[in-house]
C-alpha cells in the first residue's frame, strides 16, 4: 500500500471511530433477580410481582425483574446469604430468623405478643420508621436494605379444648418453635409449653402428649391439626413481618432515578403483600369454620396475657440490643 492509501484508510478509520463516540449509546436493559421458595399464589410472591410493576409504570427505561420461583435458587437462608455477598439473588422475601447471623435486633420483629392487635401491627409496618434502628443494623451488618415489610400471618391456639380465658389458658400443654423466646412468652401467659417437632404434633395432640398447639391458618390446615385439635382460639399472640430485602451492593450501582423508583414502589407492594396474606389467612378460617371442620373461639382476656407478656418482651428486646425499637412500636397508637 502506498503512503497516500494508507493515509485514506487511517481517515477512514478514525472518520468512523468518532462518529460511533458522537453516536448515543443504545440504552442497556438492567436485570434484577429474584428469588422465591413459592408459587405465586403466596404472599411473598405477590411482594415482589407488586414492586416489579410498580417499578416498570415509574422507570420508563429497560429493566427486566426475573423471578426465580418454588426453591430454583435453594431457601430463604441461602438468598439472604447471597444478597450480602452481592450474587445470584437481588431481591427477596426473607423472614427475620435468617437474618440472625447478622443482626440480632432483627430477631425481634419474629416476638410473639409485639403488636397489640391487627391495626398496630398495619401502622407499624406501613411507615417502618419504628423499625429503622434494625434497618440499619441489617445494612451495616449484611449490606441488605429492608425494602417494605409484608407479612400478616396470625398466629393462634390450635386445641382440642377451647381456650377463651386465662383459667383455660393455665397449665395448657402446647407444643411451641423452638426459639427461648418462644417457651418464655408462654411460661409467662401460664401455659405449659414444650418444644415438639412440626411434623409430630399431629400425633402428639392424637395421643395426649399435649393438647395444642400454636400457628398460622396456612400452617395448621396444611398439616391438618384441625382434625385432631379442631378448636381454634383467637390469642393473635404472634402476626407475623416478613420483610422484602434488597442487595445492598446490587442496589448502589443501579441509576439513581431506578433506585428511587424502586423505594417509591416497595410500600406500596408492601400493603399489597399484607393485605393478600391477611385475606387468604381469613379466608382459611370462614370456609373451614362453614364446613364445620373448626370452632372458633375469641380470647377473652388478651388485656392480661398482654400485661403478662411484657416484662419478657423487654428483657429479650434489651437482650438483642433492641430497646429503642420496642419502645418505637409500642408509641404507636
Amino acid at each position: 500500500m502506498t503512503g497516500k492509501g494508507a493515509r485514506l484508510v487511517l481517515v477512514l478509520a478514525l472518520t468512523v471511530l468518532l462518529a460511533a463516540a458522537g453516536a448515543p449509546a443504545l440504552a442497556q436493559t438492567i436485570t434484577l433477580k429474584g428469588a422465591s421458595q413459592f408459587d405465586d399464589t403466596h404472599s411473598f410472591n405477590q411482594n415482589m410481582l407488586k414492586l416489579e410493576e410498580e417499578t416498570k409504570k415509574c422507570y420508563k427505561k429497560p429493566v427486566d425483574f426475573v423471578l426465580h420461583r418454588n426453591r430454583e435458587l435453594g431457601l430463604e437462608k441461602d438468598y439472604f446469604a447471597y444478597m450480602s455477598q452481592g450474587l445470584s439473588v437481588d431481591y427477596a422475601v426473607v423472614a427475620p430468623s435468617h437474618m440472625a447471623t447478622f443482626s440480632k435486633q432483627a430477631t425481634l420483629m419474629d416476638m410473639p405478643f409485639l403488636f397489640r392487635d391487627i391495626d398496630h401491627w398495619n401502622k407499624v409496618l406501613s411507615t417502618g420508621e419504628a423499625l429503622k434502628p434494625i434497618y440499619d443494623d441489617v445494612l451495616a451488618r449484611a449490606d441488605v436494605m429492608l425494602i417494605n415489610y409484608g407479612g400478616g400471618g396470625v398466629r393462634n391456639i390450635v386445641g382440642k379444648k377451647p381456650v377463651r380465658n386465662m383459667e383455660e389458658l393455665k397449665n395448657l400443654p402446647i407444643r411451641v418453635m423452638g426459639a427461648p423466646i418462644q417457651v418464655s412468652m408462654f411460661q409467662a401467659i401460664t401455659a405449659a409449653p414444650t418444644t415438639i417437632a412440626y411434623d409430630e404434633v399431629y400425633n402428639a395432640v392424637q395421643t395426649g402428649v399435649i393438647q395444642a398447639g400454636e400457628n398460622e391458618s396456612p400452617g395448621w390446615s396444611q398439616m391438618k391439626w384441625h382434625e385432631v385439635a379442631p378448636n381454634i382460639s383467637k390469642t393473635q399472640h404472634a402476626i407475623t413481618i416478613r420483610p422484602l430485602v434488597f442487595s445492598a451492593k446490587t442496589f448502589r450501582k443501579l441509576p439513581k432515578d431506578l433506585q428511587d423508583c424502586l423505594l417509591k414502589a416497595a410500600p406500596i407492594a408492601g400493603a399489597h403483600a399484607r393485605k393478600w396474606e391477611r385475606d387468604a389467612d381469613d379466608a382459611i378460617l370462614k370456609k373451614m369454620e362453614s364446613e364445620k371442620k373448626i370452632q372458633i373461639h375469641e380470647f377473652k382476656d388478651r388485656a392480661r396475657i398482654l400485661e403478662l407478656a411484657a416484662p419478657v418482651k423487654e428483657a429479650f428486646a434489651k437482650e438483642v440490643g433492641a430497646e429503642k425499637v420496642l419502645a418505637a412500636i409500642n408509641a404507636v397508637k
